[in-house]
């Protein structure tokens, strides 16, 4: 790009992916206040499980400075809503044509098998193509199950997954897809 007096500069666009998952998360965060708020349901971001090994103090108080991670964390999220247990992890991919199932570690597939054994209601919320689906724990565990793929289909996600719609408030209203699947009475 020329700007005045014939300077040219150049941009390069420098890609990061860390926080690669704040915009969903922060979309669900918010739909868990208003859920709190309007006494729908309870849901919670679980904290990742640290060990301090060092920390010391500043201006602003204490300041962790060194930290590793206790043991591998479940999902991301988990509450109550009309009696029943939920656990869920929010994932992003940039990834046009399939989920990639290295996103999903092991013990988070094997979590996902317990919470449901158990007669919880456990599921993902994928954010892929400029949409959010909400992917329920039965229909990953059949997926798996049944597939030596490395990632899920777009194709299976579109046909098993429902479309979560962003709205005003609750930004993600996924307790709407929980009620379509498991209280269809109610």
């Amino acid at each position: 790009m020329n700007y005045p007096g014939n300077i040219k500069k150049e941009y390069k666009k420098i890609v990061t992916h860390s926080n690669r998952g704040m915009g969903l998360e922060e979309l669900i965060n918010q739909s868990n206040l208003y859920y709190l708020e309007e006494d729908i349901a309870v849901i919670y971001k679980k904290p990742t499980p640290i060990t301090i090994v060092d920390a010391s103090f500043d201006s602003h108080g204490r300041v962790i400075t060194k930290a590793y991670f206790k043991e591998p964390s479940t999902l991301d999220y988990n509450g109550i809503y009309k009696g029943k247990y939920i656990d869920f992890d929010a994932k992003e991919t940039q990834n046009k044509t399939s989920f990639p199932l290295s996103n999903l570690h092991d013990h988070q597939y094997e979590h996902i098998k317990k919470v449901i054994a158990h007669g919880g209601i456990s599921f993902l919320i994928i954010s892929m193509n400029g949409i959010v689906y909400y992917l329920d724990g039965y229909d990953i565990i059949e997926f798996i199950n049944n597939n030596d793929r490395k990632s899920i289909p777009y194709s299976y996600i579109q046909e098993k997954g429902y479309v979560i719609d962003k709205k005003i408030r609750p930004r993600l209203d996924y307790i709407k897809v929980i009620d379509k699947i498991y209280f269809k009475g109610d």
